[in-house]
């Protein structure tokens, strides 16, 4: 215990001395801040000790435990370091498990989204219909975003009372499709809210349509081989 006492008086000493050179801002050298910042450090490190040496267990755990400590701090700090190449590596692992995920470009001045292109051949995209996840295929010979009826249920459309009186060309020929607006449409970063679209009739569309309506809303957008690029 007289080891703490001593750095106890210690530091009261070190205190005084500082209360006492304000005028200067200087105290051995050192500015008063960083002598403070030295004071306060080691009365942490006094705590540390005589918490160490009282408590009697062996040096060989206490460094044990000291070491377990350090690593779980190196790991934190790392992840903080690193914590934008992260999630690039977690946007690329999950757009590999789910198709159409976009993986979101760290480091671009605006926010910028990619996507893989799937096995069939298409581009296709995960956005956020009103907070509902909807896949849908780009598709830029499409004038409008349209939604099969059931993903325009599940965003919450009550397609029962939508008048579908425009015609739309599918895949499955001439169709009848309905005007309507969606709050939020959501792809990564990128964001419209009260975004035009067209619900396609029950059994008319096989897969939602991401049309030139919002692409164009967009500063840019690029496809690099298997690769498209969207930039708000």
């Amino acid at each position: 215990m007289w080891f703490f006492w001593t750095l106890i008086a210690v530091m009261v000493a070190g205190i005084g001395l500082l209360m006492a050179s304000q005028d200067s801002g200087t105290l051995f050298g050192l500015a008063s801040d960083s002598f403070a910042s030295m004071l306060y450090l080691s009365l942490w490190a006094a705590v540390l000790i005589v918490g160490i040496l009282g408590s009697r267990t062996r040096f060989r755990d206490v460094a044990r435990d000291l070491a377990y400590w350090l690593l779980i701090l190196l790991v934190l700090m790392t992840g903080y370091q690193f914590r934008y190449e992260l999630q690039d590596m977690a946007s690329r692992l999950t757009a590999g498990l789910i198709p159409g995920s976009p993986i979101t470009m760290s480091g671009a001045e605006r926010a910028s989204v990619m996507f893989e292109k799937a096995s069939n051949g298409h581009f296709e995209v995960r956005m956020l219909v009103n907070g509902t996840a909807v896949r849908a295929l780009v598709d830029t010979g499409a004038t409008s975003t349209v939604l099969t009826t059931a993903d325009a249920a599940r965003a919450g459309l009550a397609v029962e009372e939508l008048v579908y009186a425009t015609p739309v060309m599918t895949a499955n020929g001439r169709a009848l499709a309905a005007s309507t607006v969606v709050d939020r449409l959501q792809i990564g970063p990128i964001e419209r809210e009260r975004v035009p679209v067209l619900v396609a009739g029950p059994g008319s569309l096989d897969r939602s349509l991401l049309g030139m309506q919002f692409l164009s809303s967009l500063s840019g957008f690029e496809m690099r081989g298997d690769r498209l690029i969207l930039r708000d």
